[in-house]
């Protein structure tokens, strides 16, 4: 209890806040932009930075208003007509925001970024950099997923994923991920259910509790942002999983009160270049080691051939591999120092060419 009380205080002392709000809570169910709850909600994100605080927008919807926009009775699944539905409906959302947030004389900026664009560290810098020159200048960055031109490989999957990575790349203080729920729920023994007020770890009986169901306006759901949340969470970010259609919601959460459900925050000190390391690019492949390189990985050094059982993938020098023990389990991840062939050659053995590491331990996290 004292420790979920103070991270409610904490909350309280927030000054860069990310907060993302999913479609169901931006748009009706035809996919017309919801006036009434946009105006809500950018009057409470205008508050917040007029009074001295720094905002982040990440906001879903562009697929919803350009589908109805279209007139397309459901979402579309080819992606052709996934990105012409973006398009257009993030210029009609753009617009709305331009003019809401304009009524409270705050000025925003579009971001739009795509999984690929952070992966790359060079303009994963830039994408930072932008971001942090508009929280400078009192300009809120309103964020989304670039889907005009993603592919799947190179998706988010959904924004929840997005907003916890932007919450990172900021340094923000606290996550809130808005939905159309007060937070997780559990069964209260009478075939009801009630809210969890706050969640230590997103383990096994935690996703267990979750009932999403797909519809036609949203990709993500309780599970997704459950995960994206653990992702903040073990940045050291508290986040908080909250109903964005209740009036007064981001106030009472910044107010310390018991508001949705929150995530407690980790104790994590690694550097920018780690933490792009470990949750900014994607695994091309990955690698078993035994239990004596496990062990020595734990303590700090890096990995060597002869500890390798097995590499399982295709890739190049410089790409980003898991390294899993025997059991299966993920322990670390990093980027190699030879490829795929090369490493099949050199497992089990007690020198490397080249290079005396497989993963040099500067370039590794443990998971």
């Amino acid at each position: 209890m004292e420790q979920k009380l103070h991270h409610r205080n904490t909350l309280k002392n927030a000054k860069r806040i990310v907060v993302k709000a999913g479609s169901k809570v931006l748009v009706q169910s035809t996919g017309r932009p919801n006036s009434r709850r946009l105006k809500l909600l950018t009057g409470e994100l205008a508050q917040f930075q007029n009074d001295g605080g720094e905002v982040a927008f990440v906001s879903s919807g562009a697929v919803g208003a350009g589908r109805e926009a279209l007139g397309m009775k459901t979402r579309p699944k080819a992606m052709p007509d996934l990105q012409m539905a973006a398009a257009v409906g993030q210029m009609r959302l753009m617009s709305v925001y331009d003019n809401l947030f304009g009524k409270h004389h705050c000025q925003i900026g579009q971001v739009l970024l795509t999984y690929d664009a952070l992966k790359h560290r060079e303009r994963h810098l830039n994408a930072r950099n932008t971001l942090l020159n508009l929280i400078a200048h009192r300009i809120i960055p309103v964020i989304n997923e670039n889907d005009a031109i993603s592919t799947e490989e190179i998706q988010f999957g959904d924004n929840d994923v997005l907003a916890a990575l932007v919450a990172i790349l900021i340094d923000a203080d606290a996550l809130i991920l808005l939905s159309t729920t007060d937070g997780l729920r559990e069964p209260d023994g009478t075939g009801k259910t009630r809210r969890v007020s706050h969640i230590e770890e997103v383990d096994d009986a935690v996703l267990g509790l979750v009932d999403d169901k797909q519809d036609h306006l949203s990709t993500g759901g309780m599970a997704s942002k459950l995960q994206s949340a653990q992702i903040a969470a073990h940045n050291g970010i508290p986040v908080v999983i909250a109903n964005g259609r209740k009036t007064g919601v981001l106030t009472r959460i910044f107010q310390g009160l018991d508001e949705g459900t929150l995530l407690f925050p980790k104790e994590r000190n690694i550097s920018k270049r780690k933490r792009w390391i470990a949750f900014f690019n994607r695994a091309e492949g990955h690698l078993v080691v035994d239990d004596g390189a496990a062990a020595a990985l734990g303590k700090g050094k890096s990995l060597l051939p002869v500890g390798i059982q097995a590499v399982e993938g295709r890739f190049k020098v410089g790409a980003m591999v898991d390294i899993q023990s025997q059991s299966g389990k993920r322990i670390a991840r990093g980027l190699v120092e030879y490829g795929s062939d090369e490493i099949e050659q050199l497992k089990g053995r007690k020198t490397a060419g080249k290079s005396g590491e497989v993963i040099h331990r500067d370039n590794m996290v443990i998971l």
